[in-house]
């Protein structure tokens, strides 16, 4: 089991990097809301990772803090949420804003993420109410603060990209590339393009 990786950024096209460790290139999933803390492509992090072996593929998903990674391996233990899912639950919001909704049973605010109708956003709140209990304390959780991203350099594909994390996290095409657009700004990052883009949606 592969339980944390430190090692140089080689490449991040969200929602995943490509994290060099001693010669060897992994690939990382991260939900946005890890990846906007990321620094810049060639520098050094050290993340906490879930491994995911499937019958048609291995995969690795990467994380800033242990909390997050305890609540996405709860999500999984969910029924009907696998690591996609979870992944763009965690994307769509912090893991104290998650803990949070789902102590106040804010449904509304969980069907909003991709992938979540209206039973699914209540089985959550059932199944995860009681495994949660005490967790949005903050004992737990970084709570998530909105720091601007790294200045990275502009690309002319910068929505392409955001459009395509946003269907990697579960999106609808048309919506993504409707929700990119409204958001999109001269020389915003992809980073920031995501985000405001996630923020709009929820």
């Amino acid at each position: 089991m592969i339980g944390r990786l430190s090692g140089i950024i080689v490449e991040k096209q969200p929602p995943e990097i490509l994290l060099e460790v001693g010669g060897v290139g992994y690939e990382l999933q991260l939900p946005m809301t890890c990846f906007y803390e990321l620094p810049a492509v060639g520098q050094p992090v050290t993340l906490f990772t879930h491994f995911v072996v499937r019958e048609d593929a291995q995969l690795l998903y990467g994380f800033n803090h242990k909390q997050e990674r305890s609540l996405f391996r709860e999500l999984l233990k969910a029924n009907g949420v696998g690591p996609k899912l979870a992944l763009a639950i965690l994307s769509g919001m912090s893991a104290k804003q998650f803990v949070q909704a789902v102590e106040r049973e804010e449904i509304g605010s969980l069907i909003k993420l991709p992938g979540v109708g209206k039973k699914t956003a209540e089985r959550l709140v059932i199944e995860m109410r009681d495994r949660l209990k005490g967790w949005g304390e903050g004992a737990l959780f970084t709570p998530y603060t909105d720091a601007a991203p790294l200045d990275t350099p502009a690309m002319s594909n910068s929505e392409d990209e955001a459009v395509a994390a946003l269907i990697a996290l579960g999106y609808k095409p048309a919506q993504a590339s409707q929700v990119v657009s409204k958001v999109a700004k001269p020389e915003m990052s992809v980073e920031s393009l995501i985000r405001d883009a996630l923020r709009s949606l929820v």
